[in-house]
């Protein structure tokens, strides 16, 4: 059964999706043998691990080579990723980015706002795409909040229907009110995947670097499964601290010559 027809199967039966980001080989092996069902490479790849200010700053070089890091790391993985800012003008644009992306490993296109004529150019190229409402943070200076009145609420709908009925195979919704998540996901026959939209979308999507506790900033949306951060802290300065007592290495983490090796070195540089 091809892959999008599984997500499909899954928003029928109320089988929720497990979305995760991931950046890199480990992250993207950690995550699959954890048992995610897709694993999105996001332009947040450029202030989670770029050091970036903005999304803005992620280029279309990151997106590839961050995917293809991603699809090493997880052969099997149906990988999403992210249409940098700037690289989806116009459809012939569009679709030539979106080539590149594909051809590092990327299954599904996901691209911000409620662009139909650019959507249409990917679904002739029989592209997996995933449309991305409510908060755009290529597009949204200041993170906040998106369709909180009638008015917004009804654009943010409008908009995912339009892009419904032009063929989007899955639908991220970010920090929209959780009844209008959960409208639209009963509206349209893409997946929705939440971030900060309530539980009633299909499936959910979270940063790694958020969940597992490396970010330090908390975001109200996000809960914290580990407290990964912490843990490398602590694993680092102990390292550091051992490293200046001559505490390591020690004999276990060094090699020796055999000794007639020995001899002979010593014999050959006096």
């Amino acid at each position: 059964m091809p892959a999008t027809d599984i997500f499909s199967t899954m928003k029928r039966r109320n089988d929720k999706i497990a979305a995760v980001t991931a950046y890199d080989a480990p992250t993207a092996r950690f995550a699959v043998e954890a048992g995610a069902d897709i694993l999105l490479v996001g332009d947040s790849v450029g202030v989670n691990i770029l050091g970036y200010a903005h999304e803005r700053e992620v280029t279309l070089a990151d997106m590839t080579h961050h995917i293809a890091a991603v699809r090493r790391g997880a052969p099997q993985a149906y990988i999403m990723g992210d249409l940098p800012f700037a690289s989806y003008e116009t459809p012939s644009r569009a679709r030539e980015s979106a080539l590149r992306l594909t051809s590092a490993g990327a299954n599904c296109i996901k691209f911000e706002g409620a662009k139909v004529d650019i959507l249409e150019a990917l679904v002739r190229e029989q592209l997996d795409v995933c449309c991305h409402l409510g908060l755009e943070s290529q597009h949204h200076q200041i993170k906040r909040r998106q369709g909180k009145d009638a008015i917004a609420a009804c654009q943010i709908f409008d908009d995912a229907v339009n892009l419904d009925a032009a063929g989007q195979k899955f639908l991220v919704l970010e920090l929209v009110p959780q009844e209008l998540a959960q409208r639209i996901t009963r509206e349209v026959s893409a997946a929705t995947i939440g971030i900060g939209s309530g539980a009633a979308t299909d499936g959910q999507v979270l940063v790694i670097n958020d969940l597992v506790g490396i970010t330090q900033r908390d975001y109200k949306h996000n809960r914290r499964y580990g407290a990964v951060g912490t843990a490398m802290r602590n694993a680092v300065a102990a390292y550091v601290k051992d490293v200046r007592a001559g505490a390591f290495p020690s004999s276990q983490q060094a090699f020796s010559l055999p000794p007639e090796e020995l001899q002979l070195f010593e014999r050959m540089r006096p």
